[in-house]
């Protein structure tokens, strides 16, 4: 009964580790993530989903990342098979009662001018900031090169 016990709260808190969610204003923001970078690399990518609990629509604008000097909001997109980036200066809107992904291929954050590389197994300090919703604090948390996060995180 002992054993079932700790690993109950062992698994108890695996997943409260693992999983982090956050929320400004009527914004949900669930596991923000990034991918390890290799040494020397000086661009970084953050993901994350953002959902819009109100009746109005709000926008992520901007945000800071703790390692990074420049902080974008970018949409990759394919072209007569030919994939594009391109920068977002007025960020993304997020409707009431929508969901917005961000992830490889798709909408996501560039962490430009890095200071140090993004380990794996590691958080990264950064913040986000919606229109309306204001400014929330969140933590990245760091995937393998090329990895995404396992369900449920």
């Amino acid at each position: 009964m002992k054993s079932i016990l700790l690993a109950a709260a062992f698994a108890l808190i695996v997943n409260s580790a693992s999983a982090h969610e956050y929320k400004a204003g009527s914004i949900e923001i669930k596991h923000p993530w990034a991918r390890a970078t290799p040494k020397g690399s000086e661009v970084g990518g953050g993901y994350m989903t953002l959902t819009n609990t109100g009746s109005e629509p709000d926008r992520l604008i901007g945000g800071s990342n703790a390692v990074a000097g420049k902080f974008e909001i970018h949409e990759m997109s394919m072209d007569g098979g030919v994939m594009k980036m391109r920068m977002m200066p007025k960020g993304i809107e997020i409707k009431p009662g929508q969901t917005v992904e961000l992830k490889p291929g798709s909408y996501h954050l560039m962490f430009i001018g890095l200071k140090q590389r993004f380990e794996q197994g590691k958080r990264v300090k950064g913040t986000l900031q919606f229109e309306k919703a204001g400014t929330v604090e969140v933590e990245y948390a760091v995937e393998a090169i090329g990895g995404t996060p396992r369900k449920g995180q």
